[in-house]
């Protein structure tokens, strides 16, 4: 999919101000209401926006402990297991299969470092979890971040 000056000048106001609306998004860009909505329904259903949820904090949830865990597991039928197995466990926030020596890197949260013993524990509960190593994240000066990416797609010659 490619993107232009206004699906950019879009995205960067939705990224700024979340709640902002097609009407005041509109007359912010300076286009008509139907095109920042087609604009809208055309980058969703491409997928470049992803979903219009808030944004949690989990530390503000009470789960302050962030860890990822690399698991490696059973190969052959133990993937989808495993899969299902982390999709159980609420302090599971994502999982990815990478290369390299594990074959899944799960990023977790924990209330307490206690906590986080016993989300590992589960984790590795699982029959097709073979081992898993587990580094603790002390604090995160680059949080998860997407709108620098808007610009280099725009200029993609793609």
């Amino acid at each position: 999919m490619s993107i232009d000056r206004l699906d950019a000048a879009l995205l960067a106001l939705l990224h700024t101000e979340p709640r902002v609306g097609v009407l005041e998004a509109s007359r912010r860009l300076g286009v008509a209401r139907g095109t920042v909505q087609a604009r809208l329904d055309r980058l969703e259903r491409c997928g470049v926006i992803a979903d219009r949820s808030p944004t949690l904090d989990a530390a503000a949830l009470g789960f302050p402990v962030s860890a990822f865990a690399t698991l490696e597991i059973v190969q052959g039928q133990g993937h989808s297991a495993v899969i299902e197995h982390l999709s159980a466990i609420p302090e599971v926030l994502e999982a990815h299969t990478t290369t390299g020596a594990g074959d899944l890197l799960v990023r977790v949260v924990a209330r307490t470092h206690a906590d986080l013993q016993r989300v590992i524990n589960e984790i590795v509960d699982g029959r097709h979890v073979l081992r898993s190593s587990t580094s603790i994240a002390l604090e995160t000066p680059i949080p998860l971040r997407h709108l620098q990416l808007v610009p280099v797609a725009r200029d993609d010659p793609r």
